[in-house]
């Protein structure tokens, strides 16, 4: 039968206000009918059962827009290889969803809303399915930390040599999985341009509460190894032409630097100004190197600003405030990361000084939803992103990335140009989000997941080659 986006949706609204209930049940159904699936998810369930139906929510409200939704679903099957996932996963988590929305849904189901659930799910397996049996990109890469430089108290810069080529683009960012918290995966912005050695540069902040990105500050040394799932996001380089705004707010600094790095790597002599804010004066954690690129490329200007310390003798003020302070940006090409409000805030004001939406970049790294809200009429991130609603609306080409239906989702619910969501359906992912100064890449709360041939952690499950791990760096 064709597929009804409208049934789908409309037996959903029942199902959203009782979602954190709906989660748990469909956990207990899947856990009950496959256990072996259970040694896919990390220990801790409880974020998880929140993030479950903000992506579900994502796809649903997705199903009328099918070029965006497709996008999505593949990115989502091709990251699914990295947790071992196979066909077969695919129809036992149909089956715990379907019970799930039936038994929450009941006083209105109807055997033709059965069968619009049952189709759209179909197609949403075959995609992903499709999708992942389709890449030839290598799954994960194994990399050496080869420099692990703090720069305050709260944040590192770390340096990484995969094990065979990873081909990106600036302004992308990865999954990382540590020793430390097999199972659990967290996003990180890669801060450089491609490098002729093949090295990466993470900047990481340690977040409260936050397992990988508190391992990666304060555990992880020179010479341990860490997992890295593909690059994915759409925050990339310009087009040659126009001139170039930054808006980094913390280590929302790394994607943009290394967009910067591209630039001027490319030849082109575009005028760069980077806004970067922070808090404090002692959180401007990259201003030497920062300092280092301005000196050598005459194009660019830094310019650093301080929210919250009257004793700093530059540039003071929220961001959104000291992007107003220049001349207008209306012919600028915009890149925005930082926290959520932030951001929300500086393309709010950039839009009304007449900055096209098609020109604001940001990638949807952390949401500020509350977990299972994104409704109908509602903008996920609190705004409009890349002038795409969730919703119905159009994803101006996708969403944003990296995120399995079955493991290890993530919770950036936002869209943003040619890039498909982020957002699983079966395992949440609380990614990045700096609770202090916002850090929309780097930080974390909990999940994750592989267990399938896992090199660094070796789950023992599903073929896992090292069974036991080689790389523990801690007891």
């Amino acid at each position: 039968m064709p597929l009804n986006p409208r049934l789908v949706k409309e037996s959903f609204s029942v199902v959203e206000p009782v979602a954190g209930k709906a989660a748990g049940y469909f956990y207990g159904r899947l856990f009950t009918h496959c256990p072996q699936m259970r040694g896919m998810f990390p220990p801790g369930m409880e974020v998880q059962r929140d993030r479950l139906f903000n992506a579900l929510t994502r796809i649903v409200w997705m199903l009328d827009s099918p070029e965006g939704l497709a996008s999505y679903l593949a990115q989502l099957g091709r990251d699914h290889r990295k947790y071992g996932v196979s066909p077969e996963h695919y129809k036992v988590v149909g089956n715990a969803l379907l019970a799930t929305i039936r038994h929450f849904a009941a006083e209105i189901w109807t055997d033709e809303i059965e069968a619009a659930w049952t189709e759209a799910y179909a197609m949403a397996a075959k995609i992903m399915i499709d999708a992942a049996d389709a890449e030839t990109t290598p799954a994960w890469w194994l990399a050496e930390v080869i420099d692990h430089e703090p720069r305050t108290r709260d944040i590192a810069v770390l340096t990484l040599r995969p094990s065979q080529p990873m081909d990106f683009v600036p302004g992308q960012y990865v999954t990382v999985q540590t020793a430390r918290w097999p199972r659990v995966w967290r996003r990180f912005s890669i801060a450089n341009a491609p490098r002729a050695d093949g090295t990466l540069r993470l900047h990481v902040r340690a977040v409260p509460g936050g397992w990988v990105s508190t391992a990666l500050v304060r555990h992880t040394r020179i010479g341990d190894q860490l997992l890295l799932g593909p690059p994915v996001g759409t925050m990339t380089p310009p087009e040659p032409g126009r001139d170039v705004l930054c808006v980094a707010g913390g280590t929302g600094l790394a994607p943009l630097k290394a967009v910067i790095e591209h630039v001027i790597a490319s030849g082109e002599r575009p005028n760069i100004h980077l806004l970067f804010g922070a808090r404090r004066a002692c959180d401007l954690y990259d201003m030497p190197d920062l300092a280092r690129m301005e000196a050598a490329f005459p194009w660019l200007r830094v310019v650093p600003a301080v929210s919250d310390d009257p004793a700093y003798d530059g540039m003071r003020g929220r961001l959104p405030d000291v992007v107003e302070r220049f001349h207008s940006w209306a012919d600028h090409e915009a890149y925005v990361c930082g926290p959520a409000a932030m951001v929300n805030e500086t393309v709010r004001r950039l839009q009304m000084s007449g900055v096209p939406l098609a020109r604001i970049h940001r990638d949807p790294i952390h949401s500020d939803a509350v977990p299972g809200d994104p409704s109908p009429g509602r903008m996920v991130h609190g705004g409009t992103v890349h002038g795409g609603t969730v919703h119905g609306g159009t994803v101006h080409g996708g969403a944003v990335n990296n995120d399995t239906l079955a493991h290890g989702g993530a919770v950036h619910d936002t869209l943003a140009p040619g890039d498909p969501v982020h957002g699983d359906p079966v395992h949440g992912d609380p990614v990045h989000g700096d609770p202090v100064h916002g850090d929309p890449v780097h930080g974390d709360p909990v999940h994750g997941v592989p267990a399938h041939g896992d090199p660094v952690h070796g789950v023992p499950a599903h073929g896992d080659p090292v069974r036991g791990g080689t790389v523990r760096s801690e007891a």
